[in-house]
Parts: structure tokens; C-alpha cells; sequence
């Protein structure tokens, strides 16, 4: 870590939460608990998913995929997190950090893009409902998942090899508790334009045009259940995408108070506590949302666990 440009870059300092000694053992002993019960919710859902026929259907085929990202997701940054707490080490390698932001990159936008086609899949369920089975064919689904994985790895590639041709000088304290993009972006003392474009581009790309399909399926959705003369059926209409909407909702006014928080003050602090809300509790949460209201889940655990005291 030197500070002429030309000097190979070993690696960056992560910047914890806190620096008072005593707090270290309660933020890991919280983030671990939080870790743990992220994985464990999304693993229980893959597995009811899979194990139960079923449950073999579009919805439960993108919540099982979304289960598996998120889980992805909370491991790219909260393991390393752990480590550094644990052994008092702030540091993170340069391939490190490049692999941070290559997987973080990758999860975040998974995440938009499959709880859009899940907004598809609802809106096709409800207001076309009679050709639900014909339009959401196990071909358009996995079509669906494997296009949205194939883009959202593309752009992540991209990304990474964008930060690759920055050069760095002697400031190297990441101010975020994982590698964050945009923070590489501002550390490096290189010519950042090109870098900002491609980055912003692609958040208008892949973050407004998933948005704009969530709130066009969505317009149809409620526009299909006003037209829905009892009340009965209107309320078992909106419970069938009760869940997505809260997930959906819960992502995207966490990740709007993130860049809300960091565009309104210049604490890394506050921004790294926002960012907690949508790379940490939201994974956590999503489980939760979809599981306590969800008879076929709670059927589905309740046979497989039944299943295997009986072996």
C-alpha cells in the first residue's frame, strides 16, 4: 500500500461500525444470529419447495430461486465481515475486494430481476387466469431465470472489469463494511467518468426498467381486482401476491433509503447502517413473509419433517 500510483495495490481496510472494543462482541454476535437465520429461513424454503410435488409449480419455482440468491447474497459480505471482527483485522485483499463486488453486484440485481418476473407470474395468475398454465409453461420459466442470470452475470463482469483499470493512491479505507462499487469508484485517483457512465447506466438499466415492470404488473393486478365484483374474491385475488408485494415493497424502500441516507448526509456510518436493511434483514425477513401466511409451505415442512422422524 503505497502511495505511487504505479505500486501494486495488496489490498483495503474495511471500516467497522464501530471502533469501541467493547461493542465488537455484540455487532458479531448480532450479525451472526442474523446470518444464521437468513440461511436457515431460505434453505427451509428450497427444501419445501423441492420436496414436495406440489409446490412444483412458476410461483414456487422463482421463490425457490430467490431463496437460493438470497442466501448468495448475505454470504458474499457478512462472512467476511464476521472474520474481520473476529480476528481484529479490518483488512481485505484487492482480489478480495474485486470478487466482493463482482458477487454482490450479481446478487443485488438477481434479486430485481427475479422479484420482477415473480410480478409477472402474479399478474398473469390474476388477470389471466384461464390461460395462466399455457403462459407460464415450465419452458417461459426457466427461459425467465436463465435469462435474467445470464444478463445479471454480464453486467457484473462488466462491472468488475471496469474497477480493474482504476489505479489507487494512499487512501485506501473502505468506509462500508463489504466493498461497495461505488465507494471503489470513489477511492481510486484515476479518471472515474467512464466508470461512473457505465455504473449509472446500468442502475438506470437494471434497477428502472424492473421497477417500471413491477409497477405495470402491478397497475393490472389491482385494475383486475376492482373489477372483481365480490368481496370474497377480491380478497382471495390480493392474497395471492400479498406476499410478493411485501417483499417487493420492503426491498425497494430499503434500497431507496440507502441512497436517500447517503445522498442526504456524508456519514459513512449512517450509510453503512442503512445498507444492513436491504443485504441483510431483507434476505432474513423474506422467509418469514412468505412462510407464516403460507399453508402450502407450512404442509410442505410439516411432511418432509414427518417423513424423516418416520425413517
Amino acid at each position: 500500500m503505497q502511495p505511487d500510483n504505479d505500486t501494486w495495490i495488496s489490498g483495503f481496510l474495511l471500516l467497522r461500525f464501530s471502533e469501541e472494543p467493547e461493542l465488537q462482541p455484540l455487532i458479531f454476535g448480532l450479525f451472526l444470529s442474523m446470518y444464521l437465520i437468513t440461511v436457515f429461513g431460505n434453505l427451509l424454503i428450497i427444501l419445501a419447495v423441492s420436496s414436495d410435488p406440489h409446490l412444483h409449480t412458476p410461483m414456487y419455482f422463482f421463490l425457490s430461486n430467490l431463496s437460493f440468491v438470497d442466501i448468495c447474497f448475505t454470504s458474499t459480505t457478512i462472512p467476511k465481515m464476521l472474520w474481520n471482527i473476529q480476528t481484529q483485522n479490518k483488512a481485505i485483499t484487492y482480489e478480495g475486494c474485486i470478487t466482493q463486488i463482482y458477487f454482490f453486484t450479481l446478487s443485488a440485481v438477481l434479486d430485481v430481476f427475479l422479484l420482477t418476473v415473480m410480478a409477472y407470474d402474479r399478474f398473469v395468475a390474476i388477470c389471466h387466469p384461464l390461460h395462466y398454465t399455457v403462459i407460464m409453461n415450465p419452458w417461459l420459466c426457466a427461459l425467465l431465470v436463465l435469462m435474467s442470470w445470464i444478463i445479471c452475470l454480464l453486467n457484473s463482469l462488466l462491472q468488475s472489469l471496469m474497477v480493474l483499470r482504476l489505479s489507487f493512491c494512499t487512501n485506501l479505507e473502505i468506509p462500508h463494511f463489504f466493498c461497495q462499487l461505488n465507494q471503489m469508484i470513489q477511492l481510486a485517483c484515476s479518471d472515474t467518468f467512464l466508470n461512473n457512465m457505465v455504473m449509472y447506466f446500468a442502475a438506470v438499466l437494471m434497477g428502472g426498467g424492473p421497477f417500471t415492470g413491477v409497477l405495470y404488473s402491478y397497475s393490472k393486478i389491482v385494475s383486475c381486482i376492482c373489477g372483481i365484483s365480490s368481496l370474497q374474491g377480491k380478497y382471495k385475488a390480493f392474497s395471492t401476491c400479498a406476499s410478493h408485494l411485501s417483499v417487493v415493497s420492503l426491498f425497494y424502500c430499503t434500497m431507496l433509503g440507502v441512497y436517500l441516507s447517503s445522498a442526504g448526509t456524508h456519514s459513512s456510518h449512517s450509510s453503512a447502517t442503512a445498507s444492513v436493511m436491504y443485504t441483510v434483514v431483507t434476505p432474513m425477513l423474506n422467509p418469514f413473509i412468505y412462510s407464516l401466511r403460507n399453508k402450502d409451505i407450512k404442509r410442505a415442512l410439516k411432511a418432509f419433517f414427518v417423513k424423516q422422524n418416520t425413517k
